[in-house]
């Protein structure tokens, strides 16, 4: 028997709800009385109607019913979609004949009190758009026919009876976003409570400006004073992030990282959602498809989701002639107050599906088995394992010295310094890619901050305050290094300044913040941050002591003891050494080919953060939520795994 034959034939019919309501529903035969709706028989009758129109050969058909069943949250359209296996016009036109319904006219004008009765953000993801009301039934247009039986309830509970039609996704999609895309845009922008979140800041006033001038010109005049505060302050933040290096550095090396023990035998994989958003990105959007389409996990629950912003027709046009297939789709995220990567990422976890939602940038080429061993590795982790770090390297490492020393820092950061600070167990600031959370501690946290130029970092420590834990994952993505100093400096310089904002943000109730992370925590926090921030800001103290070493003297020569003088210069030449020694290590996990005779031109690489430090201070006072973006897409090779 063929399968056409042992499919039943479909006839439109009115299917009775446990409220007494009744919605025209053309995807099942009328009930035996107390028997719920059910879509199976839907997807069967669908199958027919597409065999029996040859618009999907039979073997195509019974391997799209197969992913059906074993994927809870697929149904055949989305995997047919998924697939490439039918156009979306072919798809539409066939179940509009299949179901008999209509097809929803969107040019006329609807009622979008409607549509905020059933909740925007529910009527986005679903893809469903009350139009109007026609007498005591309310006209509903949606994307999938099933979207009506699995929805029956709420839609009978908000509008009694319901007229169902149809419509393709893109243009329902532009309906809700042209009439409530400012409602939604400031719903990703204040998912985070108020007091967690650096949108309370305000840029300086040309009055502070002034005070500080003022202030700069006084310090001048009292050269030696402020700079023996300022001398003592660098020594002794230098002091403790060495220590605090030093620590996790001998901590990696007795614990280093493993892969997973075992692989988690699971009775059904979860839905896995990847979020990448992307801006003015059109040159890199076929490779990043190409990129992503190697990953190595069942396509039915695999739920990419590529966001971009509303007037950046040129990255959508790009990703419209990129061929997506099915499992890859666009979210477009309304005009808002801001324009941040934080802002469109928390409008795309209000559309994706999965338990499990990653983050990847443009330009990332992760390895292909590493979304099983984040399943894998949440799967053998407790719920207090909330958030997965994977390492980073880059593709390209040799073009340019600054290519090389980008790497040697990567390398000395992800595969030592995080590691050995996950087994000291202190709060991680996250990178701002290769992340995987729970989705439902993600949405319990409320996302990520809009505002915050460094939401991965800030995100962190939100998980450490909440009690949750992040790991590092056993895996690498490779993603393009930047290459000259210009975009390097700026990229920069929005890492620090939302160093900066984090600070400042966790830092306006310390004991909160004491109460929250434990001593341990919060003396580890202030290395972290503060620390770092003042190193990257103080570095020309610290320079002018190398005069002394090449025996040039010193403005506090006269006022330190010799032995001083000559302490500093030991803590000097330990960093230094330090540096060297985690950079040899990083370069030896990493497995880059660089000779090792490059890791000491380091001490010549991290000066150029002290440029990028003054930036983004600079930019605190008068644009603190500005997002200086990083241009990618120099370097086409992606590396092979």
């Amino acid at each position: 028997m063929s399968i056409a034959q042992r499919m039943p034939t479909l006839r439109p019919s009115l299917v009775a709800y446990p409220s007494g309501q009744r919605i025209l529903h053309p995807f099942r035969p009328e009930p035996a009385p107390g028997t719920p709706p059910d879509a199976d028989e839907g997807e069967q009758r669908l199958a027919t109607t597409l065999l029996r129109d040859g618009l999907v050969p039979p073997h195509q058909l019974l391997a799209a019913l197969a992913h059906v069943n074993d994927g809870p949250s697929h149904r055949l359209i989305e995997v047919l979609r998924e697939r490439n296996w039918i156009d979306e016009a072919s798809l539409f036109a066939a179940l509009q004949r299949q179901t008999g319904l209509g097809r929803a006219d969107l040019a006329a004008p609807f009622d979008p009190g409607l549509m905020d009765r059933l909740g925007v953000t529910f009527c986005l993801t679903e893809r469903m758009l009350p139009l109007r009301s026609m007498g005591r039934a309310t006209l509903i247009a949606a994307a999938n026919p099933n979207s009506f039986l699995r929805h029956q309830r709420k839609l009978s509970e908000v509008f009694g009876q319901v007229l169902p039609s149809l419509a393709p996704s893109s243009q329902i999609e532009a309906r809700i976003l042209a009439a409530r895309g400012p409602a939604l845009a400031l719903a990703a922008e204040m998912t985070v409570p108020a007091h967690l979140s650096c949108r309370t800041y305000r840029k300086a006033s040309r009055a502070t400006l002034w005070l500080l001038a003022l202030g700069a010109g006084l310090g001048l005049l009292a050269m030696t004073p402020v700079l023996w505060v300022l001398t003592l302050w660098a020594v002794l933040t230098l002091a403790f992030s060495t220590g605090l290096k030093l620590a996790a550095f001998v901590a990696s090396l007795r614990a280093p990282l493993t892969e997973a023990p075992n692989r988690a035998h699971l009775a059904r994989l979860p839905t896995v959602s990847i979020l990448v958003a992307l801006y003015k990105e059109s040159d890199i959007a076929a490779r990043l498809v190409q990129r992503l389409g190697r990953l190595d996990y069942p396509q039915a629950l695999l739920d990419v989701v590529l966001v971009v912003e509303e007037e950046d027709s040129l990255t959508r046009d790009a990703l419209a002639r990129a061929g997506l297939p099915g499992w890859m789709r666009v979210v477009v995220t309304p005009k808002g107050k801001v324009k941040t990567k934080p802002r469109a990422l928390n409008h795309a976890l209000t559309q994706c599906y999965g338990t499990i939602v990653g983050v990847y940038d443009a330009e990332d080429a992760p390895a292909p088995d590493q979304i099983r061993k984040v399943v894998d590795h949440f799967a053998q982790r407790g719920p207090k394992v909330a958030c997965l770090q994977g390492a980073l390297d880059f593709y390209n490492p040799t073009k340019t010295w600054l290519a090389r020393c980008f790497t040697l820092e990567y390398g000395s950061w992800f595969r030592v310094v995080l590691p050995g600070l996950q087994r000291l167990g202190l709060p991680l600031p996250l990178g701002g890619t290769t992340l995987f959370f729970r989705r439902e501690v993600l949405e319990k946290l409320g996302g990520w901050d809009a505002y915050n130029v460094t939401e991965d970092a800030d995100l962190g420590i939100r998980l450490a305050r909440s009690g949750y834990r992040t790991e590092i994952l056993a895996s690498t993505t490779m993603e393009e290094a930047t290459c000259h100093a210009l975009p390097w400096v700026k990229q920069r310089s929005r890492w620090i300044k939302g160093y900066m904002m984090t600070y400042i943000t966790h830092m306006r109730t310390p004991a909160r913040l004491f109460r929250d992370l434990g001593a341990y925590g919060f003396l580890g926090f202030q290395i972290l941050f503060l620390g770092s921030i003042s190193q990257a800001l103080l570095a020309p103290v610290l320079w002018s002591f190398w005069g002394f070493c090449l025996g040039l003297g010193h403005p506090l020569s006269w006022d330190l003891s010799y032995q001083s003088l000559v302490f500093i210069t030991l803590v000097f030449m330990g960093c230094e050494a330090l540096n060297v020694a985690i950079g040899l290590v990083g370069l030896r996990r990493s497995g880059q080919k660089i000779a090792p005779f490059w890791v000491p031109t380091l001490a010549l690489y991290f000066p150029l953060q002290t440029f990028a430090a003054y930036k983004a201070a600079y930019e605190m006072l008068v644009k603190p939520f500005f997002w200086d973006k990083t241009s990618h897409g120099a370097f086409h090779q992606a590396p092979r795994f």
